[in-house]
């Protein structure tokens, strides 16, 4: 199935490259499955009533590439369908990509998504469990890992008995601190680490903290993400680097930044998410 390549999209002018998906020559769309945008012509496969992408995906991989904008090398742990790396391939069209996800259904869809937006030849991508150590070799380095850690414990929940959806909310295959304890081992000298996690209730943000200290790394920056303009912020975006690559002086210290707002207090798109949106391809 061919899609638009028209340039013009609601008199936004789509950047990036034309995918083969675009052209018509990817996988194609199956039964139970939608094939929806992401990055400018770049498209993902999602089954229509399993885990879908969200707000909290893209946040990950436009923080993670804004931190690190001359990785060469990405890792993204705990990939699920492929949202975060595939944002920022489409952000970084030189990094090459490894990838690692334990559900065989969304490494399935990854696959045909990587397929459709012409990322084979940089894209590896892997099924298992991050905390494995098998699944990467000892001497593999990145520049820039990624993760979208699962928020909350089992049995804290009401949890969805679809196993995508399960594993996306609650730590079924691990929490933040052994997100943190792999990266740490797999960082490139002077790599970043970018996450999200909630920072409410405070204990969550606590956790992101203690699993970072564990590791040793350093959260350098942080970002709070508010929903809507005047309601306190629920999730944060973090950029760790490991502790012994930072001056002394840096090793304790987390520069916080100013919260970044998703809507205005009447429901519109706040002027700066907008811009973030184009920053990675998708209509303010």
């Amino acid at each position: 199935m061919a899609i638009s390549v028209a340039g013009q999209f609601k008199g936004w002018t789509k950047p990036g490259p034309i995918p083969p998906g675009a052209l018509g020559s990817g996988p194609a769309v199956e039964p139970g499955e939608s094939l929806d945008a992401i990055s400018g012509h770049f498209r993902l496969f999602q089954v229509i009533d399993g885990h879908r992408f969200s707000s909290d995906d893209v946040l990950t991989a436009w923080y993670g590439t804004q931190g690190c904008p001359s990785a060469a090398s990405i890792l993204d742990l705990g990939s699920g369908i492929g949202t975060v790396g595939m944002i920022a391939a489409w952000r970084l069209p030189h990094a090459r990509f490894v990838t690692v996800e334990a559900q065989v259904e969304s490494v399935r869809l990854a696959r045909k998504s990587a397929a459709w937006n012409g990322l084979e030849d940089r894209y590896d991508i892997r099924c298992g469990d991050l905390r494995d150590p098998s699944v990467l070799r000892e001497d593999e380095r990145f520049d820039l890992i990624l993760g979208s850690p699962p928020y909350f414990p089992l049995g804290t929940g009401v949890e969805s008995t679809h196993p995508q959806k399960l594993a996306c909310r609650f730590e079924v295959r691990g929490t933040v601190a052994d997100y943190c304890r792999t990266a740490v081992r797999h960082l490139a000298p002077g790599g970043v680490f970018a996450c999200v996690f909630p920072i409410r209730p405070d204990d969550q943000h606590q956790r992101v903290r203690d699993g970072a200290q564990a590791a040793g790394l350093t959260i350098l920056r942080m970002r709070s993400v508010v929903l809507r303009e005047g309601d306190a912020p629920l999730l944060g975006l973090f950029l760790m680097n490991r502790a012994d690559d930072l001056p002394e002086g840096l090793r304790s210290r987390t520069w916080t930044e100013p919260p970044l707002v998703i809507r205005c207090a009447d429901g519109s798109i706040h002027p700066e998410y907008s811009v973030v949106k184009l920053s990675f391809g998708f209509p303010p």
